[in-house]
């Protein structure tokens, strides 16, 4: 086991590699969309590839995960097949929001051995959901709530 201090810093050397072995600007929080986001995961047991859809008002949080729903077949078909759609995901917090992602089970951060192929699996499945959102981005945007 790691003291937290010694977590602290492989997740700092983890981060710093993966930026170091691609270096590009990601999408992530730029998605002109309030509190639509992606990210990335990890802790020693898998690796994900999220698209967080966090607004408090639960309509409007439907009605983006209602649009991404449309358009799962595309998604499947042309970026990403093996994708997770949760409408009502709760966090440890105890706050539910929509979630899709992708895994990859049976890695971690602590194993420096499965450190490129989870840059890998980043690299594919994160460019892949971004070049999704940047074709389909104005159909996602364009919700109506009250």
């Amino acid at each position: 086991m790691y003291s937290k201090e010694e977590t602290q810093r492989l997740k700092r050397e983890f981060w710093v590699a993966f930026a170091e072995k691609y270096p590009r600007k990601w999408l992530l929080y730029d998605t002109k969309i309030k509190d639509f986001s992606f990210k990335f995961f990890v802790d020693n047991k898998k690796a994900q590839v999220l698209i967080d859809i966090e607004p408090r008002n639960n309509e409007k949080r439907t009605a983006y995960f209602e649009k991404l729903q449309a358009l799962k077949n595309i998604l499947e078909e042309e970026f990403i097949s093996d994708l997770v759609f949760e409408k009502d995901y709760v966090l440890d917090s105890g706050k539910t929001i929509s979630r899709i992602w992708v895994e990859k089970s049976g890695v971690g951060f602590s194993n420096r051995n499965n450190w490129d192929l989870i840059f890998d699996f980043y690299n594919e499945k994160m460019d892949a959901l971004e070049r999704f959102y940047l074709e389909y981005d104005e159909f996602i945007k364009d919700i109506e709530v009250e």
